[in-house]
């Protein structure tokens, strides 16, 4: 679970209740509880989404979010540390004693890479398969930012609507007193959803898939080399002085100290 993500809504939502309660009490939220201005702002938001996307990407927009609030980076230095094991086992074994523990790896990338180098294919044709498959999930990392993205945009301009339309109603109406301040609510409340959800939710969690997709490629970038030098036949030294220029200097210390 992505801890940071989940954290900076609830605390964002606990300052503004805690605002509304300082300043009215608990007779406070009454006005932000509008369905009208719910209705126009979130329901609009995704029937644009609807007109602009097809249905099989918006359905899919649950496995988008899920990767959001619950997936985590992966530990690279773990990575790093499974080539060097592999190396220093085929230099001694040979590559096919790799067989049973390839079958342990976790990431599945590195798996098939892996089980590529010890089914004997050349390096060129390892390479071709890796880059494609990362060609096609920064493709779906692209979809799933750009559905955020636009839901960023389209949030706060139905909030806009929902403002205009209970203008609308208020000065079309605006004999009947009674009804001025139900009016009212409706349009600062579709504008208080509408830059809530846009400016909270989607623009920050596009940003946050942004940074995921950007960690998992270069996760796979550093499999695909990994996989290539393996292939090569290097030594353990020269495996993980390679692999570690990628890691950050703390990551580099980590590995050098769990051995």
């Amino acid at each position: 679970m992505d801890i940071a993500t989940i954290t900076g809504i609830i605390v964002f939502l606990g300052f503004v209740f805690a605002s509304i309660f300082l300043a009215e009490g608990m007779k406070g939220f009454l006005p932000f509880i509008n369905m009208e201005a719910f209705l126009v702002v979130i329901g609009g938001t995704f029937c644009a989404l609807l007109v602009n996307y097809p249905l099989s990407q918006v359905l899919g927009l649950r496995r988008v979010l899920k990767k959001v609030l619950l997936t985590t980076g992966e530990d690279t230095t773990e990575i790093v540390s499974s080539f060097v094991d592999f190396t220093k086992k085929a230099r001694t074994e040979g590559l096919l004693s790799l067989e049973s523990d390839v079958k342990n790896v976790k990431n599945d990338f590195m798996r098939r890479g892996v089980q590529l180098v010890i089914d004997g294919f050349d390096s060129e044709f390892i390479r071709n398969m890796l880059e494609t498959e990362i060609g096609f999930i920064r493709e779906r990392h692209k979809v799933g930012q750009e559905i955020f993205n636009s839901l960023g945009t389209y949030s706060p301009a139905f909030g806009i609507i929902g403002t205009v339309l209970g203008m609308i109603l208020l000065l079309s109406g605006v004999d009947d007193i009674a009804m001025v301040p139900k009016r009212m609510g409706l349009a600062l409340a579709a504008a208080f959803y509408g830059l809530s959800a846009g400016y909270l939710l989607f623009y920050p969690m596009a940003g946050k898939l942004r940074r995921r997709s950007e960690e998992e490629l270069l996760v796979k970038e550093i499999i695909i080399r990994g996989v290539l030098l393996l292939q090569s036949g290097v030594s353990p030294i020269i495996m993980e002085s390679n692999l570690k220029a990628y890691l950050e200097p703390a990551q580099r210390l980590t590995l050098k100290t769990s051995k």
